[in-house]
C-alpha cells in the first residue's frame, strides 16, 4: 500500500517518522503495546466525542479504520480534526510515558488502496478507512521519578522538551 506522492498533502506518519525517529519509535511502541486507544472527534454540535479505536502504522501513514456509518466516522466526515491517546495500560506506571497525536482525518475512498488495506488488516467486510495529516505529536513521561517530561513536535517545527520538577 503506496500513498501516491500529494506535494500539497500535510505531514503525514513518514515525514514525522524521518523529522523525529526517536519520538516516531516511541509513539509506536507506545500504540502498539495495546490494541484499543482512545480517538476524540467532534460532534455535529461542537462537543467532544471519545470513542475507542484500533490504529495501524503501515507504509508511512498512520490509518484510522472503522465501521461503516460508526459515529466517528460520521464525526470525521463532518469535521476531520481529532486527538488520539495511546492507551494508558494498567495501573498508573504508564511505560513509555503518554503518547498523544493529533491533526486531520482524511478519508480514502480509492477501491485500490482500500483493498490493499483490507489485505493487510482483514478489517470487517463494509469499512470507512482514513489517513492521517498530523498537527502535533506530544510525549509526556516522567524521569529519573523527578522530572515531569514534556516533548512537543509540530510540523516545521523543532522538537520542543520541557521539563519540570
Amino acid at each position: 500500500m503506496t500513498p501516491k506522492p500529494n506535494p500539497s498533502r500535510k505531514p503525514n506518519w513518514a515525514a514525522f517518522t524521518t523529522a523525529e525517529p526517536d519520538l516516531a519509535k516511541t509513539a509506536e511502541e507506545r500504540f502498539g503495546a495495546f490494541t484499543h486507544h482512545i480517538l476524540a472527534t467532534i460532534r455535529k454540535d461542537g462537543s467532544p466525542r471519545t470513542s475507542g479505536l484500533e490504529v495501524q502504522f503501515k507504509n508511512g501513514e498512520l490509518w484510522l479504520g472503522m465501521m461503516p456509518d460508526s459515529l466517528k466516522a460520521l464525526d470525521l466526515r463532518r469535521d476531520p480534526r481529532f486527538a488520539i491517546q495511546a492507551n494508558p495500560g494498567s495501573g498508573t506506571e504508564m511505560a513509555g510515558g503518554d503518547v498523544r497525536i493529533s491533526g486531520r482525518a482524511v478519508e480514502v475512498t480509492d477501491p485500490e488502496t482500500m483493498a490493499l488495506y483490507a489485505e493487510e488488516v482483514e478489517p470487517p467486510e463494509s469499512f470507512h478507512l482514513f489517513r492521517t495529516e498530523l498537527t502535533e505529536v506530544v510525549r509526556t513521561y516522567v524521569e529519573d521519578n523527578t522530572y515531569l517530561v514534556v516533548q512537543i513536535w509540530k510540523p516545521g517545527e523543532a522538537l520542543r522538551t520541557v521539563k519540570r520538577k
